[in-house]
């Protein structure tokens, strides 16, 4: 309710002015866009009674009315587009939950328990994550480097050797250079784990394990097709807390 209508207001309302209130609560969506006039009308009474009804609910005049309506409507509005936010990263995090295999994360594990070298490898915006995630790796004692220039992907051959593990974070494989990485660590005796928000992409035919999480078509800036890696995040963070168990 826009007005709240006390004993004490009605007391010093005359029966034109309790009309105008009852219309104003009753109408509130159409404040901001009536004039005084209108009001008037529609409430079957006169601008000056309209005038004389809001400055008794309190208000400066048909201005601060407006304002005040206005603001609480943008505030709802908001509100709404700030839940539909918060919805679409708690359906990330659940369907990246659900997807989640326990055993293939547990046979991940193992593989960088017993690794006597770890490369972590992305590219783009990924690295980020791939960084943390090299950062927290190294915290617990393991030799984990990350690989995330292009041209030493390119003969990412020279470093790899027999028993290496190398993990791909990735959101759908769009970098030739991830496939190539991951090839070489096959063809020297590597095992290669791959983090990717689809599933179905060419590296797949190269890795020993495949890590999938769940994400929603959700560009977050368009013209620069950056999406959300959410569910990369929730992968990184499940295997370090799993190590530091």
């Amino acid at each position: 309710m826009l007005i709240e209508v006390t004993q004490e207001l009605k007391a010093r309302l005359t029966a034109s002015e309790l009309q105008v209130v009852s219309w104003l609560n009753e109408n509130e969506e159409k404040i901001p866009d009536d004039s005084i006039n209108q009001i008037a009308e529609e409430s079957f009474t006169s601008p000056a009674t309209v005038s004389r009804a809001i400055r008794k609910a309190g208000f400066n005049g048909i201005a601060e009315l407006k304002y005040r309506v206005s603001a609480k409507m943008n505030y709802v509005a908001d509100e709404k587009v700030v839940n539909e936010i918060f919805n679409k990263s708690l359906t990330e995090c659940q369907k990246t939950i659900e997807a989640l295999d326990v055993d293939t994360i547990l046979r991940v594990i193992r593989y960088i328990k017993f690794s006597e070298k770890i490369y972590i490898v992305a590219r783009g915006t990924t690295k980020l994550i791939a960084r943390d995630f090299e950062f927290q790796l190294q915290m617990l004692g393991y030799n984990a480097y990350l690989l995330s220039d292009s041209q030493i992907l390119k003969v990412s051959y020279k470093l790899f050797k027999k028993d290496d593990l190398v993990i791909i974070f990735t959101v759908k494989n769009s970098t030739p250079e991830l496939e190539l990485a991951a090839k070489y660590a096959k063809e020297k005796g590597g095992r290669v784990v791959t983090c990717c928000c689809i599933a179905g992409t060419s590296l797949e035919k190269y890795s020993d394990l495949s890590v999938f999480g769940g994400t929603k078509n959700n560009n977050i800036i368009e013209e620069f097709s950056i999406v959300s890696r959410l569910p990369l995040h929730i992968i990184s963070r499940t295997l370090i807390d799993y190590l530091m168990l």
